[in-house]
């Protein structure tokens, strides 16, 4: 977990340079980083407003997609029409789900390459292009090509006024073997590593959960980045957990990891925003 934490703080460091602004004014968002999207987990923010769309930061077009007509392997047609803007540390920002006819830029044939772009540059209206459940709203990525990973946008941006309310429901814990227990009527469990999950919220995702275990921090999730292991998208905490875990159903999402030994256990629990807005609770468990 230590590891972790230091990537964390690295990659921070190495971002904290880049001035970068959000695309569109609006603070309200329809999907958001890490959640279950479809099958898997999402690596955009989708706006719930229509708006005009300006580049977040300087750098170069590399490239323009229109519709569904374009075909590559790592930005598939259905981002709709977009742009994939380069910046420097080797960090993609991309604007999908654009409205074609509002485009700003005379290179619609997307053979122009390293084109110039300049921050706030308006780049057109955000439309219903793309492939995904929202309409006329922007999708937007960070991606940080080097070290193959998805960067959560609200770590770069300014902070937001608004963050989605938080909670804690439903809490279970699950053994190895897969069976469950509702830590709010299941006070006495068998000793060993659990699995924590709460009910999934709909449409909010916490940037960190905490778990501990009688004071100790025993497991940290941070949703900042989405990195790849194996043929997985991943969110690290004491090792990295793939939509599997993370979302083993559309209902619940995991907390972390836990270890109960035998005797009297306090397991806490704790949910923070990008705020700094934390949210806890806690269980007494006996284990035996």
């Amino acid at each position: 977990m230590k590891k972790t934490v230091f990537f964390s703080y690295i990659m921070a460091m190495a971002f904290s340079a880049m001035a970068f602004e959000w695309p569109q004014p609006s603070e309200n968002f329809a999907s958001y980083f890490g959640e279950l999207r479809g099958n898997g987990i999402s690596t955009s923010l989708i706006f719930s407003e229509p708006s005009e769309i300006k580049a977040a930061e300087d750098g170069r077009l590399l490239l323009f997609l229109q519709e569904h007509t374009d075909d590559t392997d790592f930005f598939p047609s259905t981002l709709g029409t977009s742009f994939i803007i380069a910046h420097s540390d080797s960090v993609l920002t991309v604007y999908a789900n654009m409205e074609k006819d509002t485009i700003s830029l005379d290179m619609l044939s997307g053979t122009e390459l390293d084109l110039k772009i300049k921050k706030a540059q308006v780049l057109g209206q955000s439309g219903n292009s793309a492939w995904h459940e929202r309409r006329n709203a922007l999708e937007f990525q960070v991606i940080d090509a080097k070290n193959n990973a998805a960067i959560n946008p609200k770590v770069l941006m300014p902070r937001t006024a608004k963050e989605a309310p938080l909670s804690i429901e439903n809490v279970e814990i699950q053994d190895r073997n897969g069976k469950i227990f509702d830590v709010a009527r299941e006070r006495s469990v068998p000793s060993g590593v659990y699995k924590v999950y709460r009910k999934r919220q709909a449409s909010a995702v916490p940037y960190k959960s905490r778990v501990s275990i009688n004071g100790t921090v025993v497991d940290e999730i941070s949703y900042d980045i989405l990195r790849q292991s194996g043929n997985f998208l991943c969110v690290s905490g004491k090792r990295n957990y793939p939509k599997s875990v993370l979302y083993p159903d559309t209902k619940t999402e995991f907390l972390g990891e836990a270890l109960f030994s035998p005797g009297r256990n306090s397991l806490h629990l704790t949910l923070s925003d990008f705020s700094g807005k934390e949210l806890s609770s806690t269980y007494t468990i006996s284990s035996h």
